[in-house]
């Protein structure tokens, strides 16, 4: 019987993919049955309708327009539209995701004079998840286990800071306002998390413009923020890009609240004695990197529970 209905399978597959490669016009549709069931099914060369997604006639990022008239910038742009408009399950996982981490990014990027734009930045950076790079940067705004204690992150076998949103988030807001200050345009500073401060600084210097638009980059960071761009673009008007989302397609802003603790801690006990699991404890609070904490340095750390 199995056999059978393999054969049948392959033979509506050769079948399909003869008419479907027909030079005879008027071959345009083509029908099969639903094998195990009476439903007839309709596909074909008819079924497909592939569009260019359009730039919207001017953008800005950060309060700074984007030049669309030098062809360079529009095609750079154009590219990274198309692309993340047509990873579909990547993009829609990032705007349920948006919904559950921009609140807590936006409030902070408020707080220190940073353009609301940025959180696009962190969701390019990361996907907004706590993934880590090949080249060691970890956390929501990617951070170096090298540089982050320069901007107030603390880092040990324990604790990694970088995986604290919070804190991740305001440390990132140091290097922002330190690139804008070095550089002098929120677009060389976005290049500039990209390709580091220095780095920026002395394309600006060698090439003799300080405008970012101008600048001859390497590859990455000539995508960099293109694609900060794009994926603010589409979030921005969803359904101009053929994205539909419910709000209940959207994922919720989790409900907690904050346990102090300065001294040595069993994370295990912890969950306990709190009414929570073990799992919950890591998963709201990823900075905890093991079962353990001893807390050498006496210091304070605010622990996230369900509500």
């Amino acid at each position: 019987m199995k056999k059978n209905k393999i054969i049948i399978a392959s033979t509506t597959l050769l079948l399909a993919t003869i008419l479907m490669s027909s030079n005879n016009a008027s071959t345009k549709i083509f029908k099969y049955f639903n094998l195990g069931s009476n439903k007839e099914l309709t596909t074909g060369i008819e079924s497909l309708h592939i569009q260019a997604p359009k730039l919207p006639s001017s953008i800005s990022f950060a309060g700074e327009q984007v030049p669309l008239n030098d062809w360079e910038v529009r095609e750079r742009l154009d590219r990274e539209l198309v692309v993340n408009c047509n990873l579909h399950s990547s993009t829609i996982f990032l705007i349920k995701k948006a919904n559950r981490f921009f609140p807590t990014i936006e409030k902070i990027l408020a707080e220190n004079n940073i353009p609301d734009d940025f959180k696009y930045l962190c969701m390019a950076e990361s996907g907004l998840d706590n993934v880590v790079s090949p080249s060691g940067a970890s956390g929501f705004w990617q951070f170096m286990r090298g540089t982050a204690p320069s901007y107030g992150l603390f880092i040990s076998t324990e604790i990694d800071e970088r995986y604290n949103l919070e804190k991740a988030t305001l440390a990132a807001c140091k290097y922002l306002l330190e690139a804008k200050n070095t550089t002098g345009s929120w677009a060389a500073a976005a290049a500039g998390y990209n390709m580091g401060i220095v780095g920026i600084q002395n394309q600006i210097n060698k090439q003799g413009s300080s405008n970012y638009y101008d600048l001859y980059l390497n590859s990455e960071t000539s995508r960099y923020l293109s694609r900060i761009i794009a994926l603010k673009t589409i979030y921005e008007n969803q359904n101009n890009y053929g994205f539909y989302l419910d709000k209940d397609d959207l994922y919720p802003v989790l409900a907690t609240k904050e346990i102090e603790v300065n001294g040595s801690e069993d994370w295990y006990n912890f969950a306990k004695n709190n009414n929570t699991s073990y799992k919950m404890i890591r998963k709201l609070n990823p900075w905890i990197r093991e079962p353990k904490l001893i807390n050498k340095e006496k210091r304070t750390y605010f622990v996230s529970i369900p509500k």
